[in-house]
């Protein structure tokens, strides 16, 4: 019989160990291959990230030690890669001058400006493929020259020489096109020593590249022979007046996105304002929606009313259908030209209110559809919490004169708020970062005036950073990175703010 062993679990057979031992090894070799690949293609964080759950994973599974930890490690990992690298990672890019501009690496930078060429239109000609065995010749009718026979497999150079009349075994165009990729890597010695190179689907031509590596940090600019330096503090090659030449490379930029954040007008001014409204928004969007969605609750609890059901039926319809379908359909309402709010408004008062491009009245309108959509929400709960209000104690301040708003304001807010405390502050926190409603509503607009990025009077920050990372022509990821590190502290501090303001409030009202 088995004997027990400190741990309180049955040992396993030695056979069993070698196996899982193989099993725990071939795994951790998979991440550690992996890890290294993504080094080399120069992706050391994600690498990082693999090595560090392989030798989890060795360790946890590998011994006994650790038995217990193996129920929980997946999930450990799934936090792991899907919430604390996301972070980390996002931080990191705050530090960076990644962009748009600046997404390659150093030598990939120089492979992209080498690769740059610039074709001799005069000495442009179209040219034939001649099959010959398992070899082709390259036939240029216009100057009468033929190569010899080439294999295309891998860069080869060929000598042209005169030829009478056409050759035979000519491809037709479209089998010439399949051959390309070898054309590309084919130099064409000319008679007289020039060199003609594949520089079109149908035409070879003499082809110069735009820049030349001189050493590790100089290119030379063949057109005019200057000099450009790599600025690895900015991530460019630069000329010698200072211009920037794109592509870039990623470099560590240290605090300079933080600092235009708050150094540059341009971006301070219009994320402030941004800012501003972006709490003023969430504060009027949970508090709107639980007080209509409370108010809501409050009636259908109201004994004396028929037809409850078919009035909380139409009342969560809202909550029903997918948002994102409400919003687009409010968008059609809302239309300025041919809306029917504004037929209505119209018709009854003769007004015409501009909700997409009056920056007050655009704030409203989200505000409006905001709290249609989060209504339901807050009534369902409100109508849970409100059942849990103990009947006596309404009864009871009934029996001593109070009125039923005194009653509701005294005895069953008081009771509903604590339980409604961190709902409402995950609502803060969820509407903080509703970017998903302004930008199918108004996606942002109107724009600010005056601003270096791409910034809004309805923006909020999440969609404010969404538009600088994917709508900008730039698509600055370092300095979204560095506000998108910025909101992470802030909501942080406001969610804390308001737990410790709301939880004193509940405790107020509980002493009332």
């Amino acid at each position: 019989m088995a004997t027990l062993d400190m741990a309180g679990s049955v040992p396993a057979q030695p056979q069993q160990q070698w196996l899982r031992y193989l099993i725990v090894g071939g795994l951790c070799l998979a991440g550690f291959y992996s890890a290294f690949v993504l080094y080399t293609v120069d992706q050391p964080l994600f690498g990082v990230l693999l090595i560090a759950l392989a030798v989890g994973f060795a360790i946890i599974f590998g011994t006994r030690r650790f038995y217990a930890t193996r129920f929980i490690f997946p999930g450990l990992a799934a936090i792991l890669i899907f919430i604390a690298f996301p972070v980390v990672y996002t931080v990191y890019l705050g530090f960076t001058n990644y962009s748009s501009f600046n997404l390659l690496t150093y030598e990939r930078a120089i492979e992209v400006l080498q690769s740059n060429k610039t074709i001799d239109k005069s000495t442009e000609q179209p040219f034939l493929v001649a099959a010959e065995g398992d070899a082709y010749r390259i036939y240029l009718p216009d100057a009468g020259l033929i190569s010899g026979p080439v294999s295309l497999e891998s860069p080869e150079s060929a000598a042209l020489e005169p030829i009478s009349g056409e050759p035979d075994n000519l491809l037709a165009a479209r089998d010439a096109v399949r051959l390309r990729s070898g054309l590309q890597s084919l130099d064409l010695v000319l008679p007289d020593g020039g060199i003609l190179k594949n520089s079109g689907l149908r035409t070879f031509a003499a082809v110069t590249p735009e820049y030349i590596r001189i050493d590790e940090d100089h290119l030379e600019r063949t057109a005019d022979g200057m000099i450009l330096t790599a600025n690895h503090e900015t991530g460019f090659f630069v000329t010698e007046d200072g211009e920037q030449v794109p592509p870039g490379w990623r470099v560590n930029v240290g605090w300079k996105n933080y600092q235009r954040i708050f150094a540059s007008e341009g971006v301070r001014a219009p994320m402030v304002a941004i800012f501003i409204w972006t709490v003023i928004f969430a504060l009027l969007s949970v508090s709107l929606t639980f007080a209509v969605g409370l108010a809501l609750a409050t009636i259908l609890q109201w004994p004396h009313l028929k037809g409850k059901p078919v009035y909380r039926i139409l009342l969560i319809l809202p909550y029903a259908v997918p948002s994102f379908i409400s919003i687009l359909v409010f968008k059609g309402l809302f239309n300025q030209n041919f809306g029917e709010i504004n037929l209505i408004l119209e018709a009854l008062f003769g007004i015409r209110p501009e909700w997409f491009t009056n920056g007050f009245l655009a704030r409203t309108m989200i505000v409006i559809v905001n709290v249609w959509l989060g209504y339901p929400y807050m009534m369902l709960l409100s109508m849970g919490f409100l059942q849990a209000v103990p009947e006596d104690h309404k009864k009871a301040a009934a029996l001593e004169g109070a009125s039923a708003l005194r009653v509701f304001f005294t005895i069953t807010l008081p009771q509903i708020i604590p339980p409604f405390l961190p709902l409402l502050i995950a609502a803060f926190a969820f509407n903080f970062n509703n970017l998903v409603l302004i930008l199918l509503l108004t996606r942002g607009g109107p724009d600010i005036p005056g601003t270096v990025i791409p910034a809004g009077e309805t923006d909020i920050l999440g969609s404010f950073t969404y538009r600088i990372s994917f709508m900008d022509s730039g698509q600055q990821f370092g300095l979204a990175g560095a506000i998108t590190f910025l909101i992470f502290l802030v909501v942080g501090a406001i969610a804390y703010a308001n737990f410790v303001a709301m939880r004193r409030v509940a405790n107020r009202g509980k002493q009332l």
